[in-house]
């Protein structure tokens, strides 16, 4: 996947399923016969390598990224992926595609029932104020329309999973630790 040159060349798609738009460019824009394309972005203060680094490690991306039940790295280039998806958990080992160091990654997926590929960037942002990191991923929901609306209205669709993985790899890396809402346990008061 050719890397966004401009913030605005970034297709992003939030939007509800039944209200997307232009849905033949963001599917011209998808390199490997993908159907959807979104992207986020989020400034995080950090130096630009280190963010990468801890990317590319593989093994790290389970410690923000919500859906992820495993990732076993076969080599540099090739890992297994095993994700929570709406309709059970979906697996496919990822490809390395491209390895700019310090400054992108791209995958694609083999061997998936959700044909997916992406690219993660890594840009320094005004001095002083860390690195901006770029996500844009193209997937293939399974049952098209019908899988994209499933996957949205159970908060599992690459879009939302996206923005909200990045925003924790920014507490991560930010703050050593990543925001719950959960309530730590409690006795009750007698």
């Amino acid at each position: 996947m050719a890397e966004p040159t401009l913030p605005g060349d970034i297709v992003r798609d939030d939007s509800p399923a039944f209200t997307s738009k232009d849905k033949s460019e963001r599917a011209e824009a998808a390199p490997n016969g993908e159907s959807s394309v979104s992207g986020v972005a989020v400034t995080i203060n950090r130096p630009r390598h280190e963010l990468y680094a801890y990317w590319r490690d593989f093994a790290n991306l389970a410690t923000f990224m919500h859906n992820i039940r495993s990732i076993d790295v076969l080599d540099r280039n090739r890992s297994h992926w095993t994700v929570a998806g709406p309709n059970g958990d979906y697996e496919w080992d990822a490809v390395v595609t491209e390895d700019v160091d310090g400054e992108r990654i791209g995958w694609k997926a083999e061997n998936s029932d959700v044909a997916n590929s992406g690219q993660v960037s890594f840009a320094d942002a005004a001095p002083g104020r860390g690195t901006v990191v770029t996500a844009v991923i193209a997937y293939s929901p399974p049952a098209g329309i019908v899988g994209k609306v499933i996957a949205k209205v159970t908060q599992k669709e690459p879009a939302i999973e996206a923005r909200r993985d990045l925003r924790r790899f920014k507490q991560l890396m930010e703050t050593g630790e990543i925001a719950t809402t959960t309530p730590p346990n409690r006795e009750p008061k007698s």
